[in-house]
């Protein structure tokens, strides 16, 4: 019996290779996406007023060149992420405000909300946009910084790449209008100010700007900054 025992094990080993499943290619690794600079948590310049900017796509554009026009005059920073709608904020802005002291806030929603969902409703209806932003402004002045409010920016007609459809900006920027004014909020209109040269600034089918129309909202960003921080 014993004699087998090298030749049983020989089958056993050979019957186990074949009855085992083929091993599948390993899927290849996803590319990581290169970390954004713009979301860097920003190391204070001792003396100077610390900005705080809110927003969403858009404004991670101009964060950059805002924070070069105002090298030297203020710490610019801006939440970690992209704003999203006002319910976003609401669920959000305590986080995003922290325990430090600001002393200018300058931030917007608009675009987020205006955007049609699969349900055909806005992602942020007219009605709830204001109430939200009026809950977000009463947040806001409790930080005692000065606030800037930012007109929400023009949106293309026609088909966009991804495909998306939009209410009309001037509506829910007329809801945003009341409310500011109500609350004694200052106006820095960005819509106005890259509607002139929108069709040269923004992207094909798309609602976000080249490098060009980033810097161009920058330059209103960080003039009405300056403004308020001179008075």
């Amino acid at each position: 019996m014993r004699r087998h025992l090298p030749a049983l094990s020989l089958v056993f080993l050979l019957s186990s290779l074949l009855s085992a499943p083929a091993q599948q290619p390993a899927a290849p690794a996803k590319a990581k996406r290169a970390p954004n600079p713009t979301m860097d948590p920003l190391q204070d310049v001792a003396g100077l007023p610390r900005v705080l900017l809110i927003g969403d796509s858009i404004s991670i554009g101009y964060t950059l060149p805002t924070r070069k026009l105002l090298e030297g005059k203020a710490n610019v920073h801006r939440i970690p992420t992209n704003g999203g709608p006002t319910k976003n904020g609401i669920a959000n802005l305590k986080k995003w405000l922290g325990d430090g002291k600001w002393d200018v806030i300058h931030f917007n929603w608009g675009i987020h909300d205006l955007k049609f969902m699969p349900d055909g409703k806005r992602q942020v209806e007219a009605a709830d946009y204001e109430a939200n932003l009026r809950s977000l402004v009463a947040t806001l002045k409790t930080t005692g910084a000065k606030l800037i409010w930012a007109s929400t920016t023009p949106i293309p007609e026609g088909a966009l790449n991804p495909q998306r459809k939009f209410g009309q900006v001037p509506e829910y920027n007329a809801i945003a209008a009341k409310v500011m004014t109500e609350n004694g909020v200052p106006l820095n209109d960005l819509n106005a100010w890259m509607t002139p040269r929108f069709e040269e600034l923004h992207k094909p089918k798309d609602l976000h700007y080249t490098e060009a129309g980033s810097e161009h909202l920058a330059q209103k960003v960080a003039e009405a900054i300056t403004q308020v921080l001179t008075k």
